[in-house]
């Protein structure tokens, strides 16, 4: 059996640095050899044939030869699903070891335990791990038709599930019934879990369902939502999210069930 190799994952913002012809990440060596110290990279994940660890690169830092720092978002859209996966969560991991060199507590250093991905404060032993915040995303259903939502603050325009972000003390649940009622004013029933998805735009965990629509009109929030309505067989339906996402998945699957001309 070959020993594993060693590769970096190496951010400057939300851009990663990867090979210029190939879909490839670079070895660790390339990290010393950008002046990153090998205690400064954090283990992400190993498999059979390579070890992963993470770091951050200062923002004024320049690609090396053969190499080019590519946007984590145009990754998730080019590259094959396992190798995404593993830059968003080297993303995270890289974002998580940047913003807690210092404590939040007292503002001391932090040092890594080891063992265990926890950065802890040498003074106070305030303990800090990757942040993680669990989103709820919601398809509902009405008859034949689903609803889709196009957010007020959209990047790309295109329309989708409705989404949000739980607040304290809240059930996924919970959160599903609250966000529908306060961006589109409707009450649903019969919540079906339908997938997950590690989201690294920054650190989110969005948890799909579909739901039932129970009563009540469209009425959005539009602080949140820009346009909302109902998209069945005879409707022409919006651009929506890529296949690479939950959000594109979720709403696939349900236009599988209609006529052949209203799939991708």
């Amino acid at each position: 059996m070959s020993t594993p190799t060693f590769k970096a994952l190496l951010f400057r913002g939300d851009e990663l640095l990867v090979h210029s012809e190939a879909q490839a990440f670079p070895d660790a060596s390339l990290a010393e050899a950008l002046g990153l110290e090998r205690e400064h990279l954090h283990r992400v994940t190993h498999t059979e044939q390579a070890h992963y660890h993470a770091g951050w690169l200062p923002r004024e830092c320049g690609a090396p030869e053969g190499h080019e720092f590519k946007k984590l978002r145009a990754i998730y859209i080019g590259w094959d699903a396992e190798a995404a996966a593993l830059a968003g969560a080297g993303y995270q991991v890289a974002e998580w070891a940047r913003t807690h060199r210092f404590c939040g507590h007292c503002g001391s250093p932090t040092e890594l335990l080891q063992g265990e991905r926890c950065l802890r404060c040498v003074s106070c032993r305030h303990s800090a791990y990757p942040r993680i915040s669990p989103a709820m995303m919601v398809l509902i259903r009405k008859g034949n038709q689903v609803l889709l939502g196009l957010a007020a603050n959209s990047p790309t325009g295109r329309w989708s599930a409705l989404a949000g972000f739980l607040e304290a003390g809240e059930s996924i649940e919970q959160c599903v019934h609250r966000e529908v009622f306060e961006e589109v004013g409707l009450k649903v029933h019969q919540l079906q879990y339908f997938s997950s998805q590690s989201w690294p735009f920054p650190h989110s965990l969005m948890i799909a369902f579909t739901a039932e629509y129970l009563s009540g009109d469209i009425q959005v929030d539009p602080s949140e939502i820009a346009q909302a309505g109902w998209f069945g067989p005879d409707d022409e339906w919006p651009e929506v999210p890529a296949v690479y996402s939950v959000a594109g998945r979720l709403i696939r699957d349900q236009r599988d069930c209609l006529p052949p001309h209203l799939r991708d």
